[in-house]
């Protein structure tokens, strides 16, 4: 199972319309909000999206999805303080019992496991922080195994925020 995560992307449309072809075997398209894009925007076609702070279009704040074993918990972080810590967002997973949390808010790129749960920023496509490389990311499941693979918009890999997880 494959899952294109995008997050940040502030109105660009050809970028994210390049990266969906780019990989348009994926089973889901994720982006984690702050679009500033039309949900009838052909560029938004297929994505599941949730509202960002900076959206105009009213898409859910949140969304729950049961992909095979895996229960998946899509926020934009704003709601959750997610620029300062994940302690809420953590206990947001928890109530809903998402094995998988993505979030964007803060243009940080990366993932981590706390408490056994897998959380993933795939960063900004228009403005990352602490890096310069424009991210999304290529989520691939099989069973329990995560892999999260970055990629530059252009498609180039990035390999240092890359990372397997195994998921309770």
């Amino acid at each position: 199972m494959k899952v294109l995560i995008v997050s940040d992307s502030h109105g660009l449309t050809e970028e994210l319309l390049n990266v969906k072809a780019r990989h348009k075997d994926c089973d889901y398209l994720i982006h984690c909000g702050d679009s500033e894009l039309r949900m009838d925007d052909p560029a938004m076609d297929g994505f599941l999206a949730v509202q960002g702070n900076c959206d105009m279009e009213p898409y859910p704040t949140e969304l729950i999805r049961d992909i095979g074993e895996i229960t998946l918990y899509v926020t934009h972080g704003h709601l959750y303080n997610v620029k300062m810590t994940l302690m809420n967002l953590s206990y947001k997973s928890e109530e809903t019992g998402a094995n998988i949390i993505c979030f964007g808010h803060s243009h940080l790129a990366g993932s981590e496991m706390v408490d056994g749960r897998l959380f993933i920023n795939p960063g900004s496509m228009r403005l990352p922080r602490r890096i310069s490389s424009k991210t999304y990311i290529l989520l691939e499941l099989d069973g329990r195994e995560a892999k999260v693979d970055f990629y530059d918009v252009e498609g180039n890999f990035i390999e240092h925020l890359s990372s397997t997880y195994t998921l309770a």
